[in-house]
C-alpha cells in the first residue's frame, strides 16, 4: 500500500492510498511524482476493501483505485483476471475517464465526459500529464478500448 500526495480539484495537495503489485512500486511512485508536479487533478483515491466496494461499478465518489481481486469487465469476451488483481493496474478519475463496455459506460456518472473532444479537468487525452507519466515508466493506458481511466502494465 502507498501513501502518494497528489492535487485535487481544489487544487490543493492531498494524500491517498493505492494498493499495487510490489515489482511495480517503483514505476508508480515514478509516475506519480510527475503527476504531481504537472497538477493533474485526482478527486480521490482510497483503496478497495471489502466486496460492497468491488461490486459499486458505479464509483459514486470517483475514486482512483488499483488492486482488486476480479475478473476483467468484458461483456463481449471470454472471462480473464483483472490487471488489477494482479495489482498492476490504476483506474484514475473513473467519472471525467469512464469505461464504454458495448455502450454500456461505467460508472454511468461519466456519460456526460465520453465526449472525449470536451476536455475537462481530470480527464485523460493522448498527450495528458496523467499518459505521459504513465508511459515513461513503460505503462499502457486503456484509451483503444475505452476504458480512459485504466492504466497497466501490459496495457491491458
Amino acid at each position: 500500500m502507498l501513501t502518494l500526495t497528489f492535487i485535487n480539484f481544489d487544487d490543493q495537495e492531498q494524500t491517498g492510498q493505492v494498493v499495487v503489485n510490489a515489482a511495480v512500486v517503483d514505476q508508480v511512485v515514478r509516475a506519480f511524482r510527475q503527476i504531481y508536479e504537472a497538477r493533474f487533478p485526482i478527486r480521490k483515491m482510497k483503496p478497495i476493501f471489502t466486496q460492497a466496494e468491488y461490486d459499486d461499478f458505479e464509483t459514486p465518489d470517483d475514486n482512483s483505485t488499483g488492486f482488486s481481486c476480479r475478473d476483467a469487465v468484458n461483456s463481449d469476451g471470454p472471462k480473464s483476471w483483472s490487471q488489477h488483481a494482479y495489482g498492476k493496474a490504476i483506474d484514475i478519475n473513473p467519472i471525467e475517464n469512464p469505461y464504454n463496455d458495448n455502450g454500456h459506460v461505467i460508472p454511468s456518472r461519466g456519460q456526460e465526459y465520453m465526449d472525449r473532444d470536451n476536455v475537462r479537468p481530470g480527464m485523460t487525452t493522448s498527450d495528458s500529464a496523467l499518459v505521459r507519466a504513465f508511459r515513461s515508466v513503460g505503462w499502457g493506458w486503456g484509451a483503444s478500448f475505452e476504458d480512459y481511466q485504466h492504466f497497466s502494465t501490459n496495457g491491458r
